[in-house]
């Protein structure tokens, strides 16, 4: 792992905050721990030690402070910039950056595992119970039913609106899945001028040439099931 500074090893810009050190390590400890490598017959030892050791100087303040004075010459305080990658994370300087894409795509996974759990309910026999409280129910009141149709609906527009994003941005849809989009953030988070429409491409070939015969399936299989309920839940604000 050639780098020239603890900033280079973790992928991080100098004014990144401690959040952002700290996603990038874990991130980076995904890919290079021993233990993730072990099958691989591929000794990371020495790569995760320089992780580690980044990750020591750079997330204490002053050891931080003291490193910069060093390497930089720095002698005041920087003003570090915010990144995060979340949920709550709508910053407008990172509205173009990948992160926005990542967030897009691990919306739209949950929300698609959201929505199958309520459709499976919603198809299975109704119970006595819940006949007996849409024949007594007033009006007014809203069945379980009815509620549960109403959650689909609005997951139905949510996973407009990810992959409207996702499709704006240029991601195939083939690669919307957690392990293409997290291979792609850790690259992308090394060197963030990247284009990452490389990346995938990258990602593409890595996978062609890393991975199983059974783990491909696994990706193919996923990506048609993935297909599918997107459909299933598209098209039922359409039946409802």
């Amino acid at each position: 792992m050639k780098s020239h500074t603890y900033y280079d090893i973790l992928g991080v810009p100098r004014d990144a905050t401690i959040e952002e050190i700290t996603n990038a390590k874990n991130s980076l400890a995904k890919v290079y721990h021993p233990d993730a490598n072990v099958h691989k017959d591929i000794d990371t030892t020495a790569s995760m030690q320089e992780i580690l050791e980044a990750y020591r100087v750079l997330s204490d303040p002053e050891k931080r402070k003291a490193y910069n004075h060093e390497m930089f010459g720095e002698a005041a305080p920087r003003v570090f910039r915010t990144f995060k990658v979340g949920p709550d994370d709508d910053s407008k300087d990172e509205s173009s950056s990948f992160v926005t894409y990542w967030n897009a795509a691990s919306r739209l996974n949950e929300t698609l595992r959201q929505s199958m759990r309520l459709m499976e309910k919603e198809s299975q026999k109704k119970t006595l119970s819940q006949r007996v409280f849409r024949m007594l129910r007033k009006s007014s009141e809203e069945s379980p039913d009815e509620y549960r149709s109403r959650q689909i609906a609005k997951l139905s527009m949510d996973a407009v609106q990810y992959m409207t994003t996702l499709k704006m941005a240029g991601i195939p849809m083939q690669y919307w899945h957690s392990d293409a989009m997290n291979w792609v953030l850790i690259r992308w988070g090394q060197k963030q001028d990247t284009d990452y429409h490389i990346l995938f491409s990258r990602y593409a070939a890595y996978v062609e040439k890393n991975k199983s015969s059974s783990e491909k399936l696994k990706l193919r299989s996923y990506n048609r099931q993935f297909h599918n309920n997107l459909k299933k839940l598209l098209s039922y604000s359409l039946d409802a």
